[in-house]
């Protein structure tokens, strides 16, 4: 049967995914509102219990981070904390905020140091309706200094339309502040390919299996800073090594990019989320193709000969790795062979 039986199909389907836009907008938008001002307020309260304590705030919003995220989620955790505190401080005055704006909108605003300047950009954001990257890159492009500077205003403005255009619609679902206000687990088929995440699910428990002091912390664990997410694949905890061991995916040809990220990943953990007693943390970047399976290993470095042995014992040899990956690679074909 041919996809298109009626003559006006088309003008039918913009019509229909127009009204599945406009629904997703207002929904947003309901959520936005409620989330910018309910940050607000969780700021205001901050600020007046601790004042200019600094020693006292830091571990009034460790207590309070720790509780809420238990409750409420990652959406609440220090660092966010932090932020709606700044917030406050800020944009101390609730009526004066613009509530089109995200809570993304405004962490991008609370990194101009300027007063001047980031209420400029907070009025010409909601009047023009700049998406949070145009935002970010009319801040990071100084367009404040270079509007004042030019004689072509008009052109500066419109600039940004060009370089960087808005997209016709930003997706609720994929939105992780929006994903940890409501309280909803962030799905990791979300953020990946269906192809990755069946490989991941044997990865998951092919390392579960081995026995060798594994245990499972997290599946694409969000990290983020400078309002910039990553999400790793796997996250272990290896209770004889005593580290986390991060564990990413890579569909097709190993790249020193992917390298380079996993090592981000290490220095994360590295700075913010040891332990103390615990080693540095391990990161294993793995590349599955048609052709053959490469194993890349990420590894700390200056550790002592000690701490390799005990690496080499503990975790899975290159050749075990390759011959999971490339029999699972063999199966994914002959399934979907089938299915044809």
């Amino acid at each position: 049967m041919p996809e298109n039986i009626f003559p006006d199909s088309d003008a039918v389907y913009r019509d229909v995914r127009g009204s599945v836009i406009s629904a997703q907008r207002r929904v947003y938008s309901a959520v936005n509102v409620s989330m910018v001002l309910a940050y607000h307020e969780i700021g205001e309260k901050i600020f007046l219990a601790v004042g200019d304590r600094a020693e006292y705030g830091a571990s009034l919003i460790a207590y309070l981070a720790k509780r809420l995220t238990k409750e409420f989620g990652d959406g609440f955790d220090s660092t966010n904390l932090r932020k709606m505190r700044q917030f406050y401080i800020l944009f101390p005055i609730r009526d004066a905020l613009r509530l089109e704006l995200s809570w993304t909108h405004y962490r991008l605003l609370m990194r101009v140091s300027s007063e001047k300047a980031r209420l400029f950009y907070l009025h010409e954001c909601a009047e023009a309706g700049w998406s949070t990257r145009q935002l970010e890159r009319q801040i990071s492009t100084l367009y404040y200094e270079r509007l004042l500077a030019s004689r072509d205003t008009k052109g500066v403005a419109e600039e940004i339309f060009r370089v960087e255009p808005k997209p016709e619609y930003e997706k609720i679902i994929k939105d992780p502040y929006v994903l940890e206000f409501l309280d909803l687990k962030g799905r990791s088929d979300w953020y990946e390919k269906d192809l990755e995440q069946a490989l991941i699910d044997s990865l998951q428990d092919f390392l579960l299996e081995l026995g060798r002091g594994f245990s499972f912390v997290a599946r694409q664990k969000r990290i983020s800073f400078d309002d910039r997410h990553f999400y790793i694949d796997l996250v272990f905890y290896n209770y004889i090594l005593k580290c986390f061991v991060l564990v990413d995916l890579k569909l097709g040809d190993l790249t020193h990019q992917d390298l380079g990220q996993m090592q981000m990943y290490v220095n994360y953990y590295t700075r913010e989320l040891m332990n103390e007693g615990d080693s540095s943390p391990i990161g294993i970047v793995l590349c599955a193709d048609k052709s053959d399976a490469v194993v890349k290993y990420t590894l700390p470095e200056g550790e002592s000969q000690v701490f390799a042995s005990k690496y080499m014992l503990c975790l899975p040899k290159e050749e075990e790795f390759a011959k999971l990956l490339s029999e699972w690679v063999v199966r994914e074909e002959e399934v979907r062979y089938e299915r044809r």
